[in-house]
Order: C-alpha cells, then sequence, then structure tokens
C-alpha cells in the first residue's frame, strides 16, 4: 500500500519546497533507498502520470520524493493550476538548481521518520528538470545514481532574434497551450544563462559524472529533439551511462494531463527506471 506524505521541507526560515513523499508501507524495512523527482519547464509534481511515475518506483520499495521548483507558478492551495506568473516569470535556472540543492538538504531532516538510507539518493529529471539533475548530479557526491527522461542538453535554447526581442520588451511570451496561458520569462533568465554559462553547461556537467546514469528520450520527441539526448551520452562516461531511444514515443511518452491512463511507452520507461535503481541504488 502507497502512503503518500507532504514533508515540509525548508528552503529558508521564511521559504518552504511543496513536496510529496510517496512510500511503500507494506515493505517497511528500515533504511529505504531514495529517489528524488525533478519536473521540467511549465510543468509540475503532480502533472499527468509523475505522480503515478513516483507511485510505481515506490511499489518496488523506493521512497520517491518530488517536489516542485519555488518558481514553476503553482502553489499548494491551486495544485493543478498556474495562479503564482508573477512567481514564474522571475525564475531562473540557478533558482532551480538552489530548489533542488535545498531539497537534497532536507533529507537528513526527515530521513529517521520516514525510514530514508541517506546513503542511497537516486535523481530522476524530466525535460529541463533533466539539465538541473545532470549539474546537481556532477556536483554533489550524495546522488549516488541518475536517471534523465526527455533531457534538455542545454539551457540556451534561443535564437538571436529572440534574445534581441527579449532584451528589448525586458520579457518574452511563451504560450501554454493547455491553460491558453502567456507565461512571460523576463531579462533575469537570459541573464542567467549568459552569465552563469559555465555553471549551466549540461553537457559539461555530463562529461563529470562519475556515477551510474541512465538517459531515456522519446525517438518522436518534438519538443526535445532525441539528439540532446544523443549529445548527453556523447559527453558522458560510456562505461557508466546507458542511452534508451523509446520509439513512437514524444515528450512525455503519451501521457497526458490530466491523466487519462498510462501507456505502454510510459510502462517502459517505469520498468527501465525500476530496473536501474534496482541495480545501481538498492
Amino acid at each position: 500500500m502507497i502512503s503518500i506524505i507532504n514533508p515540509a521541507l525548508r528552503k529558508s526560515d521564511s521559504e518552504f519546497i511543496y513536496s510529496s513523499l510517496f512510500t511503500n508501507s507494506i515493505k517497511a524495512s528500515p533504511g529505504k533507498p531514495l529517489i528524488i523527482f525533478a519536473h521540467g519547464f511549465k510543468g509540475f509534481k503532480d502533472w499527468g502520470g509523475f505522480p503515478f511515475f513516483c507511485a510505481k518506483l515506490a511499489e518496488s520499495g523506493f521512497a520517491v520524493l518530488s517536489f516542485n521548483f519555488r518558481h514553476n507558478g503553482v502553489n499548494e492551495a491551486s495544485p493543478m493550476d498556474f495562479t503564482e506568473l508573477d512567481k514564474f516569470s522571475g525564475n531562473t535556472h540557478s533558482l532551480e538548481l538552489s530548489d533542488i540543492n535545498a531539497v537534497i538538504n532536507s533529507i537528513a531532516g526527515i530521513a529517521k521518520e520516514y525510514n530514508i538510507d541517506t546513503g542511497k539518493i537516486g535523481l530522476v529529471g524530466h525535460s529541463r528538470g533533466g539539465g538541473v539533475s545532470i549539474i546537481t548530479a556532477a556536483n554533489d557526491d550524495r546522488i549516488k545514481a541518475l536517471v534523465t527522461l526527455s533531457s534538455i542538453a542545454k539551457f540556451d535554447r534561443y535564437t538571436i532574434e529572440q534574445k534581441k526581442r527579449w532584451r528589448e520588451k525586458g520579457f518574452i511570451e511563451i504560450p501554454n497551450t493547455r491553460t491558453n496561458q502567456m507565461m512571460r520569462m523576463n531579462i533575469g533568465l537570459l541573464n542567467d544563462i549568459e552569465e552563469n554559462s559555465e555553471k549551466l553547461n549540461i553537457l559539461n556537467a555530463a562529461s563529470r559524472l562519475n556515477k551510474p546514469f541512465m538517459i531515456i528520450h522519446g525517438g518522436e520527441d518534438l519538443a526535445v529533439k532525441h539528439t540532446d539526448a544523443e549529445s548527453i551520452f556523447a559527453s558522458s562516461e560510456p562505461k557508466l551511462t546507458e542511452l534508451r531511444i523509446i520509439a513512437n514515443t514524444g515528450h512525455t511518452f503519451g501521457v497526458e494531463h490530466p491523466f487519462k491512463g498510462t501507456t505502454k511507452a510510459f510502462d517502459e520507461v517505469i520498468k527501465l527506471t525500476t530496473a536501474f535503481f534496482e541495480t545501481n541504488l538498492s
């Protein structure tokens, strides 16, 4: 039986990170390995099949912690809606790296209560969360194994013309086709990309990974092409890295929001991820 708990993860004295911890009460052995899940751009921890994904991993005996980046535009009061577009507009990649570091730092404070083995922490990141996760795993020895789903290979994904208009207006707007909202990104994001290019270099981080790494990507991903996965794989240590391209599926492996059920491709993602962590984290 899967229990879902909402631990209060503290970022600072006045800031908390909204999270969900999935744990299997039947497999209640002490010292469970922990898997942390990081969502991507225009995403949130309760999007579509993400809770299903986390619950399935928990069924295999892992504790699984998903969380919302603080500036993703979604808050605890409205967990399925973008009601904080002002925060979304001020988000940066450096802020997300700070958030995920705060999540990892918080584990020690909840480990005893929730039977977590702090020596066995894995990380999963989807899309932009994959890029954040690669950099985090490369810089943090507490992360023992990494899986990315549909990950980007670089944060700078904007044309010269887009950047020009961005600087002229001070922001750019990206449509959310699901909600019909125009989601603004302020100039701070572009400044972060350009001023912190070394720190935010995903491929460089991949080249420094010295831990087991699985890259999973859809062969028909239109949002982030599978060539990104191939670039990440080419930059990584071949003896520690696996690349799995799943044919005939896209960026979210066929699952939608609201969740309408799993797919063959998504089941394959869950199977691959579970087997990888059973080998490299248990």
